[in-house]
C-alpha cells in the first residue's frame, strides 16, 4: 500500500524496534516519528571499495580508514587523567587511536573484534601512525559496498549503526512511497521517484545510487520553499488591494533633470522596475540590494516621490536615529528647490516637506508634525520604528521604504504596511545595503522582487585595501592617516568593543582613543563614539565629524552603514580578522564616498585560515556581490538559513552553495506549479514540513549581516 509522507509522520517511531532508553534519545533529538527517523539522512556515505590503507595513508592528512578492532585499554596519565587508547588492524597495517575525553562513550564504540570507519588527521608517534580524537562510525557486520554514516549522538548514546538499523527496518516494512511531484517535473531534470530516492539514499548499492538519490532529495527540499514563497507572494497580490500610481507626472523627471550627475544604468532599470510594480493595483512588495555606494537613497527617493506626485505620501523607516538623521539632511538636499502644485499657496507651488521623527522629537515639535501628516503637507516622513507608533497616521501613505530591513522584525514591518488608508496596502521597498548571493535571495527573500544595483556612480573611487599582517603594516596605517589629515582629509579608526576585554584580548574603542591620543595621533583632533554614548552627544560628535572639526573618529562598529562623509579618506580597522566579510565591506563603505583616492587598511594576523581567508578577499576584491559569494563559500548556508524556519528546518540535504543551479530550478517549477495547481499531496507536504506562520521567509537574512 501506498503511504506519502503525512502518514509516516503518524506513525511513532516506537513501532520499531527501538528500546526504551534508545526512545528516549531519539525523543531528545527531536525524533519522534518515522517521517523523522528518514529525514535523518547519512552525512556521508562510506565507499568499503575505495578507502585509504592504513599502511598507505599519508602523514598530516585526513583520511577515513576502515579496520577491526584489535585492543582496547584505558590508563591514567600522570596528571590523573583517563585516557583511552585502541589498536585497529585492517591488513596493510595499524592505527592508534588516542581519546582524552568522553572515555567510557567511546569504550562503546570500540569494542574488540567489531569493525569500525575512523576519520581524522594521521600522525606519527613513537614510531607509529595515530590518529587523537578522531570521528568514530562503527559499522557492524553491514556487509553492502555502500555504508551510510549518519549524524550520532554522543549524549543520547546513538551510534550510526542504530540509525542504519531503524532505518533499513522501516523501508523493509513500507511497500511504497508516493511521489507527490508530477512526472513531467521529473522527466524535464532526469529525476528519481521519492521511493526510490529515499531507498538508494539510505541503503545504496553504488556512488551513482547515492548521487541520484541526493539530487532529487536535494530538489524536494528547495521545491517545497519556493512553494511557500511563491505561494505567499501570489496570495499577496490576489489579496490585498494596493494603489494604482500614476507615472506621467513630472516631479520624479524634474528631480531626476536637476541632478549634477546622471543616473547609472542600474538605477535606471531599478526605477523602471519600481514604476512599474507601483503602476499595478496590487501592492509592490520588492527589495532593492545595491552594493556599498551604489546609489540606493537616489533609488529610494525616486520611488518616493512617485508616490507624492500622485497625491499621496511617502515614509521611510531606518533602523537607527544616526541613520534616520542621515537620511533626513541627505534626502533634504537632494530635493532642495523641489516644488510641488498646491492651490492653497498664493504662488501656486510648495516646497516638497520632508519630516524626521524619531524619540528625540520633542512633544511639541511631534503635535505639529502629527498635523501636518494628516493634513497632507508632510509628503516624506523619515524616521526609526517612531513612524509605527499608534499616533502616527498618515493621511494617505502610498510607499513606504524600510532601510537595513533585517534589524526590524516581522511585527514593525507589517505595523509600517497598516498605516495605509483604509483597506488599501502601501507598496513596501526594503533596502539592503549588504550584497546576498544569488541563491540566498531567492531562497531567503523568495516572496519578493528583486532590483539589484551593481554598479558604482560615475566619481566613485574604489577604494584601495591593505592588509597589515604586522607591525612595519601597522606603522605604515598611521602614517597614511597622518598624510590625509594634513591633506585636509579625515580617517576612521574602528575597534570591536567598547571596553577592554583582556579574556578577548582585542582592542576597545576607548583604550584605542586614549592611547592614540597619545602615541600615533597625538596632535590629531580626534573624536569618540560608540553604542553607549548618549543620543545628544551622539549627535554632536557626528556634527563635529560632518563639518570637519574632528580629523579623526575613532569608533564601534555604529558607523557601520548610513555615515556619509565624502572627506573621509581613510580607515583603519582593528582587529580585522574577528569581523565577518559583510561587516568589513560595510565598514569599508564609509571612505571612497567622495573623488579623493581612499585607502583602508584591515590590521590583524588572521588568528585562523578562515580569518585569513576573509581578509585576504577583502584585499582583493572591493566587488560586494563576488565577497558575498566568498562569503557562503567560507560560513556555509547554515547561517543564512539558521533561523529561516522557527519550527522544522526543510534544509538538510540541500546547499546553497553546492546546489546553486537547483534553487533556480526549483523556482522555476514552484511558479508553473501554482498557475496549474499545485497537486494536492504536495499541499498537503507543505503544510507538514512548513507551516505557514511557523516560519518566516525572511528571518534568516539576519545572518547574512553577522559573523
Amino acid at each position: 500500500m501506498s503511504k506519502g509522507l503525512g502518514d509516516l509522520a503518524t506513525l511513532p517511531v516506537s513501532r520499531l524496534k527501538v528500546t526504551p532508553k534508545k526512545l528516549e534519545g531519539l525523543t531528545e533529538l527531536g525524533i519522534s516519528s518515522v517521517l523523522d527517523l528518514l529525514l535523518h539522512y547519512p552525512r556521508r556515505h562510506l565507499d568499503r571499495t575505495n578507502q585509504a590503507a592504513i599502511g598507505a595513508a599519508a602523514v598530516n592528512e585526513e583520511v577515513t580508514v576502515l579496520a577491526r578492532v584489535r585492543r582496547v585499554n584505558s590508563r591514567r596519565s600522570r596528571a590523573g587523567k583517563f585516557f583511552l587508547e585502541a589498536d585497529l588492524f585492517d591488513g596493510s597495517g595499524y592505527l592508534k587511536l588516542v581519546f582524552f575525553n568522553a572515555v567510557h562513550y567511546y569504550r562503546s564504540l570500540l569494542a574488540e573484534g567489531t569493525e569500525v570507519a575512523v576519520f581524522g588527521r594521521i600522525e606519527m608517534s613513537g614510531g607509529r601512525r595515530t590518529m587523537k580524537h578522531p570521528v568514530v562510525d562503527p559499522v557492524g557486520d553491514r556487509t553492502a559496498r555502500i555504508v551510510p554514516i549518519y549524524p550520532q549522538s554522543e549524549k543520547q548514546h546513538l551510534t550510526t549503526w542504530d540509525f542504519g538499523r531503524w532505518i533499513d527496518e522501516a523501508l523493509r516494512r513500507i511497500d511504497h512511497l508516493d511521489d507527490p511531484v508530477p512526472g513531467w517535473v521529473l522527466d524535464r531534470f532526469a529525476l528519481v521517484d521519492r521511493d526510490t530516492a529515499m531507498r538508494s539514499f539510505h541503503l545504496p548499492e553504488t556512488m551513482q545510487e547515492v548521487n541520484a538519490a541526493r539530487k532529487r532529495l536535494v530538489f524536494d527540499e528547495l521545491l517545497r520553499i519556493q512553494l511557500v514563497l511563491v505561494r505567499r507572494k501570489k496570495e499577496l497580490e490576489r489579496t490585498s488591494k494596493g494603489i494604482a500610481h500614476v507615472l506621467d507626472g513630472d516631479l520624479v523627471g524634474r528631480f531626476h533633470r536637476r541632478l549634477p550627475f546622471p543616473l547609472t544604468r542600474a538605477q535606471r532599470d531599478a526605477i523602471r522596475e519600481i514604476g512599474d510594480d507601483m503602476a499595478k493595483p496590487v501592492p509592490m512588495h520588492r527589495l532593492l540590494q545595491g552594493d556599498v555606494g551604489s546609489g540606493k537613497t537616489l533609488v529610494a527617493v525616486s520611488a518616493l516621490l512617485l508616490a507624492v506626485q500622485g497625491g499621496h505620501q511617502g515614509a521611510l523607516m531606518a533602523p537607527t536615529e544616526v541613520l534616520a538623521e542621515q537620511h533626513y539632511l541627505g534626502v533634504r538636499a537632494l530635493l532642495e528647490g523641489l516644488t510641488l502644485a498646491d492651490d492653497n499657496n498664493l504662488f501656486g507651488d510648495r516646497p516638497v516637506g520632508v519630516e524626521l521623527l524619531t524619540n528625540r522629537t520633542t512633544a511639541a515639535e511631534r503635535t505639529r508634525l502629527m498635523q501636518s501628516l494628516a493634513d497632507g503637507d508632510v509628503d516624506i516622513l523619515i524616521g526609526t520604528h517612531a513612524l509605527i507608533q499608534e499616533k502616527v497616521a498618515f493621511r494617505s501613505l502610498g510607499v513606504a521604504v524600510i532601510d537595513e530591513q533585517h534589524r526590524f522584525g516581522v511585527e514593525q514591518r507589517a505595523a509600517l504596511r497598516g498605516k495605509g488608508e483604509g483597506e488599501t496596502v502601501p507598496d513596501v521597498l526594503v533596502m539592503t545595503a549588504t550584497p546576498i548571493p544569488r541563491t540566498a535571495a531567492m531562497t531567503v527573500y523568495g516572496d519578493l522582487d528583486v532590483s539589484v544595483l551593481d554598479e558604482l556612480p560615475p566619481g566613485r573611487t574604489p577604494v584601495t585595501t591593505i592588509w597589515a599582517r604586522g607591525p612595519l603594516e601597522e606603522v605604515e596605517a598611521w602614517s597614511r592617516v597622518r598624510a590625509e589629515v594634513e591633506a585636509g582629509h579625515q580617517a576612521y579608526v574602528v575597534a570591536p568593543l567598547i571596553d577592554e576585554s583582556e579574556k578577548l584580548e582585542v582592542r576597545s574603542a576607548q583604550e584605542t582613543y586614549d592611547s592614540l591620543r597619545e602615541g600615533e595621533l597625538a596632535g590629531l583632533r580626534l573624536g569618540l563614539l560608540h553604542g553607549r554614548v548618549p543620543a545628544k552627544e551622539k549627535e554632536v560628535v557626528m556634527e563635529a565629524f560632518r563639518n570637519g572639526d574632528i580629523d579623526v573618529l575613532v569608533a564601534t562598529t555604529v558607523i557601520e552603514v548610513g555615515v556619509d562623509v565624502p572627506n573621509a579618506s581613510v580607515m583603519v580597522i582593528l582587529d580585522a580578522d574577528r569581523f565577518g566579510i559583510a561587516q568589513l565591506h560595510q565598514l569599508r563603505g564609509r571612505v571612497g564616498r567622495g573623488a579623493a583616492v581612499s585607502w583602508c587598511y584591515l590590521v590583524g594576523a588572521g588568528a585562523t585560515p578562515e580569518s585569513e581567508e576573509r581578509l585576504g578577499a577583502l584585499e582583493r576584491s572591493t566587488d560586494g556581490f563576488e565577497l558575498a559569494e566568498v562569503d557562503l563559500d567560507l560560513r556555509g548556508e547554515g547561517t543564512i538559513m539558521g533561523v529561516h524556519q522557527k519550527g522544522r528546518n526543510d534544509l538538510r540535504l540541500a546547499s546553497l552553495r553546492r546546489d546553486r543551479e537547483w534553487v533556480a530550478r526549483a523556482r522555476e517549477i514552484a511558479f508553473e506549479l501554482y498557475d496549474a495547481g499545485i497537486p494536492e499531496h504536495l499541499v498537503d507536504e507543505l503544510d507538514l514540513l512548513l507551516p505557514e506562520g511557523d516560519e518566516e521567509a525572511d528571518a534568516g537574512a539576519e545572518f547574512l549581516f553577522k559573523s
